[in-house]
């Protein structure tokens, strides 16, 4: 069994490259992958790298509330198949409203983005919502050795931010998206250790010798979700040249996000 925690879908205004659908869960077959968590955030409309990076052009509640209707069409067009995030933008009050009616609807966690840290008290009504139903937040995460990066994302949360939320909200289920993608996973791992209530998915396009063995080794392969964030084989390949045991491997690939999706139940 493998589930993909961290996936995304096409919605009708936004590709990620896939002509169809159909050929995500083409390859989903191929690659034996039996479930996909996914999300359509709305990460478009940010501004160029000719633009002020703190000029953000903030996605409108219109559009995002569209995006999780094009994700709740995907559930009931692949069903067993699709698992789908409510994507909210944790400024607008609107935000509970939209997680109760996605959940209502099958949902099974929240994805937020980039556009506050994760630590913001705008997220705490959001945070306080998860704990209170028992789903689990994917965040995007990542930590960029780039300054050029850090001034067009100045708001993204990095693994001490997710640490530190982490002490104010113990009891939450709190995944830090992607550590293959991009910037110093090594750093990320180091600081999560101490946070032993935020999970870390494979996910990304980086393929590092070594990555998923020191996350597994400092965190504990109870702590890692298998996920690809549309690198599918990347994230496949990784795994089977991980040199881990046969049970650590089935913990990351399925049981520990089943683990999680049981909560609920």
């Amino acid at each position: 069994m493998k589930i993909d925690s961290h996936m995304h879908i096409n919605g009708k205004n936004i590709n990620w490259g896939w002509k169809d659908n159909d050929l995500i869960i083409e390859a989903a077959d191929k690659l034996e992958i039996d479930k996909l968590a996914v999300s359509i955030p709305v990460n478009r409309r940010y501004p160029t790298r000719d633009e002020n990076p703190f000029d953000f052009k903030i996605p409108t509640m219109e559009e995002i509330i569209r995006n999780n209707n094009d994700v709740l069409d995907a559930m009931k067009r692949y069903p067993g198949r699709i698992l789908g995030y409510c994507y909210v933008l944790p400024g607008y009050k609107e935000s509970i409203e939209e997680i109760d009616r996605c959940l209502d609807q099958g949902m099974i966690g929240i994805k937020v983005y980039n556009q506050y840290k994760i630590w913001d008290p705008v997220f705490y009504p959001v945070i306080e919502k998860s704990i209170d139903e028992k789903f689990p937040i994917l965040a995007h995460g990542g930590f960029s050795t780039s300054p050029e990066e850090w001034d067009f994302e100045p708001n993204a949360s990095h693994a001490a931010d997710f640490a530190y939320v982490s002490k104010l909200y113990p009891e939450a289920m709190i995944i830090e998206g992607h550590i293959g993608g991009g910037g110093d996973w090594e750093w990320a791992i180091k600081h999560l250790k101490n946070a032993p209530n935020i999970f870390l998915d494979t996910g990304g396009s980086v393929v590092d010798e070594g990555m998923i063995e020191m996350a597994v080794r400092e965190l504990g392969a109870e702590r890692i979700l298998f996920a690809t964030d549309m690198s599918m084989e990347a994230g496949i390949s990784r795994m089977r040249a991980a040199d881990l045991t046969e049970e650590q491997k089935e913990k990351i690939f399925y049981k520990n996000f089943q683990r999680i999706l049981d909560m609920r139940k």
